[in-house]
């Protein structure tokens, strides 16, 4: 099953560093969150990545390009022109590369990628957060439920979407999140159908608002509830903090 990642958005309230970088290339404990998200994953035998990207996607390319160099130690051979790596660290994985635009909206990015997943279910998240949440028994909820989305819900005062959820799992509606809320939030972390793709007119189309809000009409979404650690990277505090549990070793994260 492949892992499709959202990277390609301008990062705006994490300015400090994302003019620099896209926000999933900023680094925890000295490797992008990117790459914290995908050893996760990988760690559940999900190997094969398809990546969106826009805002600064060289970045993203030229990173896994020269993946040894950043991972391994090298001996350069001047006159020969030759490059030994010694050490390798190579991982189990096949990554794609989509420079989905770079104004393109989440539904939109989802929707660009469609040749590459093909009429099978995927993984979807996003490119800036972690979480220790339970890939396996999460896709086994998502195929018990067959309906054709599931995402995963947290309870914590973030901005994000809120979810009102039925006893069954059954997700009645979807909407952005007021201050006044103690509700359950979309953190990420889901399964998805192929049957989505119907539900994202185009490029301007946010993947969580009318397609979600289209498919509760239609009663195609559930949500996982997940009681454990996440965690999303979208200021310089949540940066540290991250950085802080890396440094901690332990990090609820690494499984790896």
């Amino acid at each position: 099953m492949k892992v499709v990642i959202l990277a390609g958005g301008f990062g705006t309230r994490i300015t400090e560093e994302s003019y620099l970088r896209p926000k999933p290339m900023i680094e925890i404990g000295g490797q992008p969150i990117l790459w914290h998200i995908m050893k996760y994953y990988s760690s559940y035998g999900f190997h094969d990545f398809v990546i969106c990207l826009g805002y600064k996607q060289y970045v993203v390319k030229e990173y896994f390009a020269d993946y040894f160099l950043h991972t391994s130690d090298v001996t350069f051979d001047l006159s020969n022109n030759s490059m030994e790596v010694l050490q390798r660290h190579a991982e189990p994985w096949k990554v794609t590369l989509i420079d989905t635009g770079l104004h393109t909206m989440t539904g939109g990015r989802v929707k660009r990628i469609r040749d590459y997943v093909g009429d099978e279910p995927f993984l979807l998240t996003y490119g800036d957060g972690v979480s220790d949440v339970d890939l396996n028994a999460l896709l086994a909820f998502h195929r018990e439920k067959q309906r054709i989305a599931t995402i995963t819900m947290v309870n914590i005062g973030q901005a994000k979407g809120v979810l009102d959820v039925g006893d069954n799992g059954e997700i009645r509606s979807f909407r952005e999140k007021d201050d006044s809320d103690g509700a359950v939030i979309n953190g990420g972390f889901m399964v998805c159908e192929p049957g989505i793709f119907d539900y994202i007119a185009g490029d301007d189309t946010v993947l969580e608002q009318e397609p979600f809000r289209n498919l509760c009409r239609d009663r195609e979404l559930v949500g996982y509830y997940h009681r454990g650690f996440w965690q999303c990277m979208d200021t310089q505090r949540e940066k540290k903090k991250l950085e802080e549990l890396w440094e901690s070793g332990n990090a609820p994260w690494k499984r790896w």
